[in-house]
């Protein structure tokens, strides 16, 4: 099990959010999937912005989230878009 304080790119404010989602431990977030936790932090902290999305995917690659390319981020706000899109009521 990986340390809470150890998550890449995550600080203090970012890992107190992502443990009021219940997301502790890096297992934690690649079991849920940063588009996943992205959504739910957003839900509860309106000012949580895209770069906490980039940050978390960086996580979960165990990479910079600076180093995340132009491509990958597109899929990630994709992703996001078409699970926002499921949760509207037809």
């Amino acid at each position: 099990m990986s340390d809470p304080l150890q998550i890449r790119n995550i600080g203090k404010v970012s890992r107190s959010w992502l443990a009021e989602a219940g997301i502790v431990t890096l297992e934690d977030l690649r079991a849920q999937g940063s588009v996943s936790t992205f959504r739910i932090i957003k839900s509860q902290q309106p000012r949580a912005s895209l770069n906490l999305l980039w940050a978390l995917e960086g996580a979960v690659q165990n990479m910079d989230w600076r180093d995340l390319t132009e491509e990958h981020k597109r899929r990630l706000r994709k992703e996001l878009v078409l699970k926002q899109l499921q949760l509207v009521p037809r």
